[in-house]
């Protein structure tokens, strides 16, 4: 039992830098990366707008679940009609088996009818490290001053169900109409869920 102890304390530190994430209230991190077109899409240019960071990787079933049921693309559009930007983000390494190539992920995307803004490369895993990112799908909400107003889950039922969803709380959803309507953001920090982010080894 002791061993057993011993074995899971060293496995939590050895746990990549990704797991210590940037607090709510802090400063989110600006990064530059390229979108799936080449073309360079840094966060700060979009200050003076709410940006909604969702990180992806089409193989996981917990994305399967929010993308096939088309709960991604309604809380996109949620976002985006209310001015909000939509950066999606794969931290995927290239040599995990799925990994999804730019072109193959933007034709995955129209399939899906997904709309983002803008859908970010991030192989080398630096940006998601950044911000802690730790699962597919995990979300963040930054102000209009670059500051983290959210961080954690897409909703409130952890389960790769799509009978869940009507159920869950959707937390980006609440989180962007609260911080957007001058109000505190209710449950500005909760547990994400998916599939383990696959980084490039350090």
């Amino acid at each position: 039992m002791l061993r057993r102890a011993l074995l899971a304390l060293t496995a939590l530190a050895c746990l990549p830098a990704a797991q210590a994430a940037p607090a709510v209230g802090q400063a989110a991190p600006d990064f530059t990366l390229k979108d799936t077109t080449g073309r360079t899409v840094k966060l700060s240019d979009y200050r003076g707008k709410y940006v909604v960071l969702e990180w992806t990787n089409p193989g996981c079933p917990y994305v399967k679940k929010h993308y096939n049921s088309s709960n991604m693309q309604a809380t996109q559009q949620d976002a985006i009609g209310k001015g909000a930007v939509w950066l999606s983000i794969n931290s995927t390494n290239e040599t995990a088996w799925d990994y999804m190539e730019p072109g193959k992920f933007v034709a995955w995307q129209q399939e899906k009818k997904a709309r983002p803004t803008a859908t970010l490369m991030d192989e080398e895993g630096t940006v998601g490290r950044a911000y802690g990112a730790r699962t597919t799908p995990h979300m963040y909400i930054v102000d209009p001053q670059g500051g983290l107003v959210y961080a954690g889950g897409i909703d409130s039922i952890p389960s790769s169900s799509p009978d869940d969803i009507p159920k869950a709380v959707n937390y980006v959803k609440q989180g962007l109409g609260e911080a957007m309507a001058g109000k505190p953001v209710s449950q500005a920090t909760t547990r994400p869920y998916g599939c383990s982010i696959k980084y490039k080894s350090a």
